[in-house]
């Protein structure tokens, strides 16, 4: 069978993703993120919105970001600037992290505000309206300005630095539908579920259509990605019944599209939700917090890239010696796995993070 693991993948500055595994991962490897603000206080780096729309200024800032992370953190691997034989540093070239979390809601038309020492969020708190969602036709994705402003940023990646690099976060049904609708797309699934139907599967076609356009521009480009990681931070809102009725469908379809799949759960317990998510079959990567029953996800899921999410306050609050604890209990149950350390602070100080991971490289 063709391996279709995905590992967790933090992008510089950017919200977590999913890329393929190499085949050579530790046993268990530390995916560290730090939040914009970490590198504006350290290199002065403005994240507005030039940033998201700006390739060769992302370049610039990445290369400077990276260079600064392999200084305070050598034995990182991945934080190691390479650079081709033109003298570009491809993993800078990208597309990773622009718009954040937004740009499905921007190609539904929802505006974005981004600051400088923050990600992205919505320009507004009010949602779509339940009339206009419910007479969503299916969308030309192409015919949208976010859309075609992103093709004018590959078009001009392709030509500064060869291959369009990236991972962009297109995040999952139920988050996305949260974002459209707001709140009340729980109640809906009670009041009206024709219309959550409706809704989801709307989510699911567009989320295809962008990720499978981006993705074939990259391709022809030179860079290998055929791959889609649904984020359902917002699963434990619902019941597991509730999300193999309303989610699964749409997660099950599009597993099958794409070469390498997974799911992403966030900080939560996992636990209620092994059984319903055994039932996509093609799961590449799956993760969960800590308070879930690791040792049964590890034995439901042999064949995925399994990974555990850490929180930033633990990093900073708790002993060196309660964290290597955790790192013990996540080596002897999970393992081998990904320990996801993201949104670090600019007030951890760069020796904890040091600290954690040589009590990580300890147990690899």
């Amino acid at each position: 069978m063709p391996d279709i693991k995905l590992r967790n993948h933090i992008p510089l500055s950017a919200p977590a993703t999913r890329e393929p595994c190499t085949g050579d991962e530790p046993f268990l490897r530390v995916s560290l993120g730090f939040v914009p603000r970490w590198f504006s206080r350290r290199l002065g780096i403005d994240f507005s919105e030039r940033w998201h729309t700006d390739p060769v200024y992302r370049y610039k800032t990445l290369l400077a970001m990276k260079t600064l992370l392999h200084e305070a953190f050598p034995t990182v691997p991945y934080f190691k600037p390479v650079m081709n034989e033109k003298g570009v540093e491809p993993s800078c070239a990208t597309v990773s992290g622009v718009h954040g979390i937004r740009l499905i809601p921007m190609v539904y038309g929802m505006g974005t505000r981004y600051f400088a020492d923050g990600w992205p969020d919505a320009a507004s708190k009010a949602p779509l309206t339940k009339e206009h969602l419910a007479r969503l036709e299916p969308l030309d994705v192409m015919q949208t300005q976010v859309m075609v402003q992103l093709f004018e940023q590959m078009d001009t990646i392709e030509q500064n630095y060869g291959s369009i690099h990236g991972y962009l976060n297109y995040q999952g049904i139920l988050n996305i539908a949260l974002k459209l609708r707001g709140p009340d797309i729980f109640m809906d699934m009670y009041d009206d579920p024709a219309f959550v139907r409706h809704l989801f599967a709307h989510i699911a076609d567009t989320i295809a259509k962008v990720s499978k356009l981006v993705q074939a521009r990259q391709r022809a480009s030179g860079f290998a990605v055929n791959l889609l990681s649904m984020s359902n931070c917002v699963m434990n809102m619902v019941s597991a019944d509730t999300y193999r009725e309303f989610v699964l469908p749409h997660d099950l379809m599009l597993s099958g599209e794409y070469e390498r799949f997974g799911v992403h759960t966030c900080n939560w317990n996992i636990t209620p939700y092994i059984d319903v998510l055994r039932s996509i079959d093609k799961m590449g990567y799956i993760d969960m917090g800590m308070v879930s029953d690791m040792k049964r996800v590890k034995e439901v899921f042999p064949d995925a890239r399994r990974a555990v999410l850490y929180p930033p306050v633990e990093l900073e609050q708790k002993s060196l010696d309660e964290i290597k604890a955790d790192i013990q209990k996540i080596a002897e149950e999970l393992a081998p796995c990904d320990i996801v350390m993201a949104d670090i602070t600019d007030t951890t100080p760069d020796s904890r993070v040091r600290a954690f991971l040589e009590l990580a490289d300890a147990y690899s």
